[in-house]
């Protein structure tokens, strides 16, 4: 069995807001055959702490604002180093870049298949974009 329709279309909508406050490196992976207890694990990671509280409010106010979704659990926000935010269908796991290299969840989580979530990624500011 494979992460639902709905499971994956909100993980676009986290992965586009996330993407919108520059995360790094967002992917999803579709954890549903390996764990019971919810279908895909979005991961993204920001380069300051700032960045990773900016990324998670991005993310908030967009699944909340698309599908009235509010986060069942939060955690890790005082440090803001590695914040989960728990949807149920969805785990958001949004990691500072160091700590994300270090935990390497994608390597923990290697046999999961990944989800193309087709995002739109504007280029970065004081980038000119190429035709």
């Amino acid at each position: 069995m494979s992460a639902s329709e709905e499971s994956i279309e909100l993980a676009r909508i986290a992965g586009q807001a996330a993407a919108d406050k520059l995360a790094g490196d967002v992917i999803a992976l579709d954890v549903s055959e390996q764990l019971v207890i919810t279908d895909i694990f979005l991961v993204c990671s920001g380069t300051s702490e700032r960045q990773v509280s900016g990324i998670v409010d991005g993310i908030e106010e967009a699944l909340l604002k698309t599908s009235q979704r509010k986060p069942i659990r939060r955690e890790g926000e005082r440090d803001a180093r590695w914040v989960l935010l728990d949807y149920g269908d969805i785990v958001v796991h949004v990691q500072h870049a160091e700590d994300r290299a270090f935990y390497a969840l994608e390597r923990l989580w290697r046999e999961a298949p990944v989800i193309g979530l087709e995002l739109d990624v504007a280029p970065a500011a004081g980038t000119a974009a190429q035709e």
